[in-house]
């Protein structure tokens, strides 16, 4: 677990600090560059609004875990067309704790997506040396592949379907450990096996000498002439702190609240807060004649990826019967004649690499976030929700509950499937989506007019002021971002580690 050097629930009076380098969050992106600067020998301090949580404590239901882990508990909401839950951890570690342990790098094709638009990124993000660190991370966090004898039927079903249809689909690389198959990941381990940061990157920063505080909140960025200086921040317990940093704030809290910081610290220079970008998550539950207990297993230990081309990633989701209750169709007697059977489902998601662009601005009651989905988005949708209708077919579900308004309850065979593609609405709010990963709002680029923070992750105005995390990426990405996070961050970090080299 991470040493905290001070908790804010316990702080009620002033708490002045001076470092080289305050780090405004805890996850992915947060830790790396705490533990990056903090082996380089910098001065590091690292704040954290939520708490920090042993994972060992927290109960065994998905709703009363996400109380203590998630933002808002989990019912943080993008405004639209048709509003969209999106999740967050709001906890030391970040979304590192909640997260599936989905780890991919950074797929060429984004890349070069990014530096085709932007040359300039060609040299700042170099691919071979985004390419090591990516190796090196994996080593660091112990990201394999999910063996079979951890992948549970709900998973073999998966591979079953595409293999079937013949699509392209592997075992998915997890940052685990020791992992049990508890199908645990999004609510937290409580066996401690993920390799989330604050089992890892965390406790190394702070071995380093970072100083790691929680319970605090960031409320404004320090700057004054063109310079940002520091932080200040409110404790839970009602106490203030103000942090000096003489070379470098970094700025690591998310595409929501980073932007949000920005704003509420006068710094609007350029697009901030626009150009929010997500992969709109969605399932189907089906229901199969034999026992499946999609509890048992890897969370989500096996992945189709034959029409990534076509902006479609799809996953198996282990969750508990809580959170798949939600998912099951019917009310009153139905539901509980169907929630019965719940040993005999699985849940599966598709992750869709949309194309809408949303934005984060303040609100006179807090942070406002709107996004809304493109026609093509929603076609891309109903295309996703068939595939995931045809996979259950082709593995011998006896039906899946696509869920979408206005079309059939349940679908039971190819043909079925394959009508939703053509037939199902193109209306947004006929759908069922969470989004689970955001990117785009201090988005970088050569143009001070285009772009939030240069390719050196500098902002374009304001010296000393560095982003780390997924708002900065150009566009989304159409795969899990954990490890691309990190190795972005970890490039942010040797950047300020130079600044830092040469003030000393």
């Amino acid at each position: 677990m991470t040493p905290i050097t001070w908790d804010g629930a316990a702080l009620t009076g002033t708490l002045e600090l001076v470092c080289d380098v305050v780090v405004v969050g805890s996850g992915p992106a947060g830790a790396a560059v705490a533990r990056t600067l903090a082996f380089a020998g910098a001065k590091v301090v690292v704040l954290e609004e939520g708490p920090s949580v042993d994972t060992a404590t927290l109960p065994p239901d998905a709703y009363g875990s996400m109380a203590r882990t998630y933002r808002e508990g989990g019912a943080s909401l993008m405004l639209g067309k048709a509003p969209i839950p999106y999740v967050q951890g709001r906890v030391v570690g970040g979304t590192s704790v909640v997260n599936g342990a989905i780890s991919w790098r950074l797929p060429k094709d984004v890349w070069d997506t990014w530096v085709a638009a932007d040359p300039s990124l060609h040299d700042a993000l170099p691919w071979e040396v985004l390419d090591a660190v990516h190796a090196e991370i994996e080593r660091d966090l112990g990201i394999a592949p999910t063996p079979p004898e951890l992948a549970g039927n709900n998973n073999a079903l998966l591979a079953k379907g595409a293999e079937v249809m013949g699509l392209a689909h592997r075992p998915i690389a997890r940052n685990v450990l020791g992992c049990e198959g508890l199908a645990r990941c999004l609510n937290g381990c409580t066996r401690g096996h993920k390799q989330s940061m604050e089992r890892t990157y965390l406790p190394d920063a702070a071995a380093a000498g970072a100083r790691i505080a929680c319970n605090v909140r960031v409320d404004a960025v320090l700057h004054a002439d063109g310079r940002a200086s520091g932080v200040v921040a409110t404790a839970s317990g009602g106490g203030s702190v103000f942090v000096r940093a003489s070379v470098a704030v970094v700025l690591a809290a998310s595409a929501i609240q980073t932007p949000a910081l920005l704003l509420a610290s006068g710094i609007r220079h350029g697009p901030v807060g626009r150009h929010l970008t997500c992969h709109p998550g969605l399932s189907v539950v089906a229901r199969f004649p034999e026992s499946v207990k999609m509890w048992h297993g890897a969370t989500q230990g096996h992945e189709v990826i034959g029409l990534r081309g076509e902006g479609l990633k799809f996953e198996a989701l282990g969750l508990d019967r809580a959170l798949l209750g939600a998912r099951l169709a019917g009310t009153g007697a139905k539901w509980a004649e169907n929630i019965a059977t719940s040993d005999r489902c699985t849940s599966w998601g598709v992750a869709a690499k949309a194309k809408g662009e949303g934005r984060v601005r303040r609100g006179p009651f807090g942070t406002i976030v709107t996004w809304s989905p493109t026609p093509s988005d929603v076609a891309l949708f109903r295309r996703g929700l068939a595939v995931l209708c045809e996979l259950a077919v082709a593995a011998g579900a006896e039906h899946a509950w696509p869920g979408v308004y206005g079309f059939d309850e349940t679908v039971a065979d190819v043909a079925s499937a394959r009508r939703l593609a053509e037939l199902g609405s193109l209306d947004p709010r006929a759908y069922t989506a969470l989004a689970t990963h955001l990117f785009g709002t201090c988005r970088m680029g050569s143009q001070a007019a285009d772009a939030v923070v240069r390719p050196d992750f500098r902002h374009h105005t304001v010296a000393q002021l560095y982003v780390a995390d997924s708002s900065v990426f150009p566009t989304n990405t159409g795969v899990n971002p954990q490890t691309s996070i990190l190795a972005l961050a970890t490039l942010c970090a040797r950047n300020v580690e130079g600044v830092a080299a040469g003030s000393r």
